[in-house]
């Protein structure tokens, strides 16, 4: 059983339509980063949403169809590697916040954003919320959405190469994952620009290319 949960608001600013913005994947290997922006109903509550990582795989999909089914909106905004290599990934992530925004079917009065940091998108006012995943609902709500999403993307690239893992380590910098990138290179899949192995390796990995 979950002890000292903690209790997620409903809203910053009472009587203003808001989006909670997160992301998925930023310090994976591999892969997109993937990110949602979520409106809930005024009040919305349910025990089963909050920070996705505090989440089961079983209970991160429940809680997906829950968003899903009682969210006003919703939007999935998706970058993958090579706009990471070239972009670099924080400003990425911010780039597929904008993605996810652009998809709202209602427009928002206020963006309440996972982090430190984020690009105005829009002329819309925002509000920063470190760990805000554990502190809004719809911040939650879109971790939720972010991590199923890239997690169903990452099952898919396991198809094509299975070597890696992704249906398990999803991308990250698992010892698994680092040894099958030692042992066959990489991908078209993976993040040149970050550090996939040890300098030397790294080095080694990219002189082989």
């Amino acid at each position: 059983m979950k002890k000292n949960l903690p209790k997620l608001k409903s809203y910053l600013n009472k009587g203003q339509i808001e989006a909670g913005c997160d992301e998925a994947g930023r310090g994976c290997l591999a892969g997109p980063v993937v990110a949602a922006a979520v409106i809930l109903p005024p009040g919305f509550r349910h025990k089963l949403v909050r920070d996705s990582k505090t989440l089961t795989e079983a209970e991160r999909e429940e809680a997906r169809a829950i968003v899903l089914q009682k969210a006003l909106a919703y939007g999935i905004g998706i970058l993958d590697n090579t706009a990471i290599d070239k972009h670099n990934i924080l400003n990425a992530s911010f780039l597929a916040m904008h993605q996810a925004l652009q998809q709202l079917s209602m427009v928002p009065e206020h963006l309440l954003i996972d982090g430190n940091r984020f690009i105005a998108y829009e002329n819309i006012c925002h509000t920063c919320v470190i760990k805000g995943d554990n502190k809004f609902y719809n911040i939650a709500a879109a971790s939720i959405l972010a991590k199923t999403h890239r997690d169903m993307l990452m099952c898919q690239l396991h198809e094509v190469h299975p070597e890696y893992g992704w249906n398990v380590n999803k991308g990250y910098p698992t010892e698994h994952h680092r040894t099958a990138i030692l042992q066959h290179g990489i991908t078209s899949y993976h993040r040149r620009s970050f550090r996939l192995l040890p300098e030397p390796l790294q080095l080694d990995l990219f002189t082989e290319l």
